[in-house]
This record gives C-alpha cells, structure tokens and sequence, in this order.
C-alpha cells in the first residue's frame, strides 16, 4: 500500500463506498466467493463485508501489509462460514438445488470465457457441493488460483501437511466427476437459435436430434417457481418434457433472448411486461446436448432483472 493509501470509511447506506482504493480487487474477491457460495448475492455481501473489515484494521491502526492477502483470506474465511449455514438451508431445499446463474449478453473475451467456461460452469460449482466448506476453500485457492500452500494453510487455520492431503483427496473426488464440455461459441449459439427457432415455430424435432442418449434435464424453482422437483433421465423423457416446455412457452413467455450461463450456451426468457421469467444453460458436447439446467426460482434471478411474478408459486411454510 501506497503512503498516502487509505481505506475509506463505509458510508451510511451499508458501505457501498468502502475501500476505493482497493477496487481492483474485487472481481478476484467476488471470484472466490461466488465459487464458494454458488450465489450472486451472498458473494456480493461477503466481499463487502471483507472491505469493512479491512477497513476497521486500518482504523484500528493495524498496519495491512498485504491488503490483497487480508482482503482474500477474509472473504475465503467469511465464505466458509457462510457455505457452512447454506449447507444446513439446503437441506430442506424443495427440488433441485442449481447455483444462481452468471449471465454475459455480449461476448467475452478469450481470456474471460476460457475462465468461464471451466471453473464457473454450473456443472462444476453443483460438483463442488460434494466437498466440505474447507476442502472447497482449500481445493478452489490451490486449483483455480494458484494459491501456494504456505498461505492457504494460513487462510483455513490447517497445516501445510494437512492441506496438501486436503487437497489431494479433493481433488480426487472432483476428477472423478468433473463434466467435460467444450463447445465453440459458435456452435453454442447455434443450439441456442435452433432451440428458440423450434420452440417458436412448434417443431421441437429439429433440437430434439441434437439431445444426447444420456441427456438429463435439471429444474430448480425452489418451491416458488413453477420446475420439476427430481431431475429427469434420458432423451426420450427430457424429449417430451422440452415439448411440453414448449408449449407453455408459447402461451406465456413473450420473448428469450441467448446468452452465455456461466460461459456455457443458454438463453433468458421473459414475461410479456418484460420481467424475467426464466434462466436456460446447455451442455453441449460433441454436437449434443448433455445436460439442460432450467432455474426459475424468482431469488435466483433478482440479481439480472425483476422476476415474473406470473410464474411465482406461494412458498411451501417450514421449506427454504
């Protein structure tokens, strides 16, 4: 830090202001914290809550040597401690549980889609739930951002020792089921616009051919918007639920737009007021789509836009 580099004090309205001097490191704060926690808006709250904190040392008279190295051991720390309650509420989450979706309108970079399309794929961060909080810390520092293991051990309060085994086993675990997709943007964008051009047009059969053998449809409504509760298995099931799908779409869906889902094809759908009804991701492989995530759970979506309240089911009591 710079002499005359300050943290600066939160303002009144929760802290939006804190830490400008400091704000190129937000996008690697948010980083950690998104792949830890899975949600858009708990990592937000977690990397300004970290700002704070440096902020209050600062105050304190706690000289920060490294304010990067304090400001990302706090947010991986604040993040264990939130997956660690998350853990609990998904518990009695109705249906499937999907992460809340990144969505990019405009095309990424090389450098932004290479990261997107691996380590913040759906796939990989539903995958990630698989390993406890620290062994999620401990796994994502050392794989995704290249953290040596002096300082992760010092982050999860482990020994080095401990967390080279930590990660091993880890590791391990996510190779074994790691998704392997890769599609060009072109093709993504393909099956996206032949998706919404047989949707549109009543003839689903031309998306239907591109739908693998093994192909699995995910919802995740969470008891408020209207999705399967139990994945469904296999194309000709998955085949006459799209129908299905889009049928509906066509009675109350005005509008979709394609879009990149966490660098994975995909598309949002709207409402004729223009809310948001819905959040679509493809895994495409090899020509053919392997696994279709549909998340229409209205809390998941706040973070891109206003949700449809059209398609809102009354939340079930005692469930989250």
């Amino acid at each position: 830090m710079m002499p005359n580099e300050r943290l600066r004090e939160p303002g009144p309205a929760g802290g939006a202001d804190t830490v400008d001097a400091h704000a190129e490191l937000r996008p690697l704060l948010f980083s950690i914290a998104y792949r830890m926690t899975g949600s858009v808006g708990d990592a937000e709250d977690i990397v300004q809550e970290a700002f704070i904190r440096a902020y209050r040392a600062e105050a304190a008279g706690t000289l920060l040597e490294s304010p990067q190295a304090f400001l990302a051991t706090t947010t991986t720390r604040l993040a264990i401690d939130n997956l660690r309650s998350a853990r609990v509420r998904r518990e009695s989450y109705v249906g499937t549980w999907l992460p809340e979706p990144l969505v990019a309108d405009s095309e990424p970079g090389p450098a932004e889609r290479a990261e997107m399309s691996d380590s913040l794929s759906l796939a990989f961060l539903v995958l990630l739930e698989s390993l406890s909080p620290v062994e999620r810390a401990v796994f994502l520092l050392r794989e995704v951002f290249g953290y040596g293991y002096e300082e992760i051990a010092r982050t999860v309060a482990k020994s080095e020792a401990n967390c080279r085994q930590i990660f091993t086993r880890a590791r391990h675990r996510i190779e074994e089921g790691r998704p392997r997709f890769a599609a060009s943007r072109a093709q993504g964008m393909e099956l996206v616009d032949r998706f919404l051009d047989a949707a549109g047009g009543g003839d689903m059969e031309p998306f239907i051919e591109m739908l693998a053998p093994d192909v699995v449809f995910y919802g995740d409504g969470g008891g408020k918007g209207p999705a399967i509760t139990a994945p469904i298995y296999g194309r000709e099931r998955v085949a006459r639920l799209m129908r299905g799908l889009a049928r509906r779409a066509r009675d109350l869906v005005a509008s979709a737009r394609p879009a990149e889902v966490n660098g994975q094809p995909g598309l949002v759908s709207f409402d004729p007021d223009g809310n948001l009804v819905g959040v679509l991701a493809f895994d495409l492989l090899d020509g053919q789509v392997h696994a279709i995530r549909s998340m229409v759970n209205p809390d998941k979506l706040r973070h891109l836009g206003t949700p449809s309240e059209a398609f809102t089911r009354p939340r079930r009591p005692g469930r989250g």
